[in-house]
């Protein structure tokens, strides 16, 4: 939506010169700007691209999601969770505990250095202060955003304070195989 709204103001600057230089041609090829780019507005607004749009989030449980594969942490396997989640037209936030870092690689790891691993923006990775288990950060963040959560956690000891943490529906579970995620849903229907 930006590139029309560029053009439009880009068209006007031209009309204007046209119109301020008394030059007439590039008055009427200003005037057809105008009027192009405002139907490409109109457009990208039929479309829906001129509305910001919700995001679709999805939190995933990192420092779970590490051990998907087998005993080792594995960050391939969270990286392969987030593919997942983006091919269901989910937007990841990937929370870890404290000690992720040294799971996988023997030394802490800040949000950086893991966003740039799982190809996310820094803003969605998030990191337990040490100390602190990274559960309830989860479930949190998955109530604020009205997001299903993808672990294989069963959350038990927070079920009074987050009741989503008992919902089967906003519980994804998964797997990985052959270096794929796969995750599985519970329908409504089952879960009831």
């Amino acid at each position: 939506m930006k590139l029309p709204a560029i053009l439009v103001f880009v068209s006007a600057v031209v009309a204007v010169a046209g119109w301020t230089l008394d030059a007439r041609t590039t008055l009427e090829i200003g005037s057809l700007m105008i009027l192009a780019a405002l139907i490409l507005c109109g457009i990208g607004f039929w479309r829906g691209t001129g509305l910001p749009r919700r995001q679709a989030w999805a939190v995933i449980d990192g420092s779970n999601v590490m051990f998907w594969g087998g005993q080792e942490a594995n960050l391939r396997h969270v990286a392969a969770v987030v593919r997942a989640a983006r091919a269901e037209g989910h937007e990841p936030i990937v929370w870890f505990d404290a000690n992720a870092g040294y799971r996988v690689s023997g030394r802490y790891l800040n949000a950086c250095e893991l966003a740039k691993y799982l190809r996310l923006p820094v803003r969605q990775v998030m990191i337990a202060p040490k100390g602190t288990p990274a559960d309830p950060l989860i479930l949190d963040s998955a109530t604020r955003l009205a997001a299903p959560v993808i672990t294989n956690d069963r959350y038990r000891d927070w079920f009074d304070q987050y009741p989503l943490a008992a919902d089967p529906t906003r519980m994804i579970r998964g797997r990985i195989a052959n270096g794929a995620a796969r995750l599985d849903r519970v329908s409504p229907r089952a879960a009831a």
